[in-house]
């Protein structure tokens, strides 16, 4: 399975056996090790300790690096295809360019990693803890982000489609650009979250909790508000034509200089709470602002 005989397949037998019966082997310790273009697809290094070891463009596709110590290790342009990370410390960690396609990374902790322009598709980040990390230019159509939390993490310029951040908790995270058609966030809280110029058309926030967002000229088309309590947030020249609204908290949601043509579920108590000028199109097609008894808020 390796590429030449070297004091590292005796480390991984030895790792196996320990895994087996502590008492019979011994604990991998690849701290510091350079590794790089190394051939180590399906190995077992489940609890091993891999501190500050140099992986670049390793191929690493199936292994088993569950609860590893990987801090401050270099895994860039690793191929981790379907490799199991869950439960493993990533903290300082660079997987830029990495290929994690199908891997599995639920409960990771990752403070200041970087997974800049890694390829997370149909990745499973599933409970994980996340902050000041960088995600800038990842391609994760139908990633899944269950219950994670992440802080101060940037996602901009990234390919999100049909990503799922179910009941997620999200505080000073930047989405500037991404394309997410029929991203979920179904359930979660957003918490002064940047989505300006987002490509979110059909997207999901029922029964999301959205404080202080930003989604300046983002594509919001068709999205699913039902439910949604928010808090503020800047809608300013945005795109929700055909958008649902049904049951929605959209206290001092500003939606001056928005597109809200055919929006649907809106009653006119949601308007008057919210925000709108001359400047903002209503459901009905006609100019704002919205103003009582107006009828502005039944689309045609």
């Amino acid at each position: 399975m390796f590429t030449t005989e070297t004091p590292l397949t005796g480390i991984l037998r030895a790792h196996e056996a320990w895994l087996e019966d502590p008492s019979a082997g011994r604990q991998a310790d690849l701290t510091g090790m350079t590794l790089n273009d190394s051939n180590l697809a399906g190995v077992i290094l489940r609890q091993a300790i891999l501190s500050g070891a140099t992986l670049l463009d390793a191929n690493l596709a199936g292994a088993d690096l569950s609860g590893a110590k990987m801090e401050r290790a270099d895994l860039q342009r690793a191929n981790l295809a379907g490799a199991d990370l869950s439960g493993s410390t990533l903290t300082h960690a660079s997987l830029a360019g990495a290929w994690l396609h199908g891997a599995n990374l639920s409960e990771i902790i990752a403070a200041g990693a970087t997974f800049r322009k890694a390829r997370l598709g149909n990745a499973r980040m599933i409970d994980a803890s996340v902050n000041d990390a960088s995600f800038v230019e990842v391609f994760a159509p139908g990633v899944s982000f269950h219950q994670s939390r992440f802080y101060d993490v940037d996602f901009s310029d990234s390919h999100l489609e049909g990503a799922v951040f179910y009941h997620t908790r999200l505080q000073h995270a930047r989405f500037q650009n991404i394309a997410a058609q029929a991203i979920n966030f179904s359930g979660s809280k957003v918490d002064h979250c940047n989505f300006a110029r987002a490509a979110l058309a059909e997207a999901k926030f029922i029964r999301c909790e959205l404080i202080q967002c930003v989604f300046r000229h983002a594509d919001l088309r068709d999205a699913d508000f039902r439910e949604c309590r928010m808090r503020g947030g800047d809608f300013s020249a945005a795109q929700l034509q055909g958008a649902r609204f049904a049951e929605a908290h959209l206290i001092m949601a500003d939606f001056r200089g928005g597109n809200l043509t055919g929006a649907r579920e809106l009653t006119q108590d949601q308007l008057l709470k919210a925000l709108t000028d001359e400047s903002t199109i209503l459901p009905n097609g006609a100019r704002g602002p919205f103003l009582r008894y107006s009828g502005a808020e039944k689309p045609k």
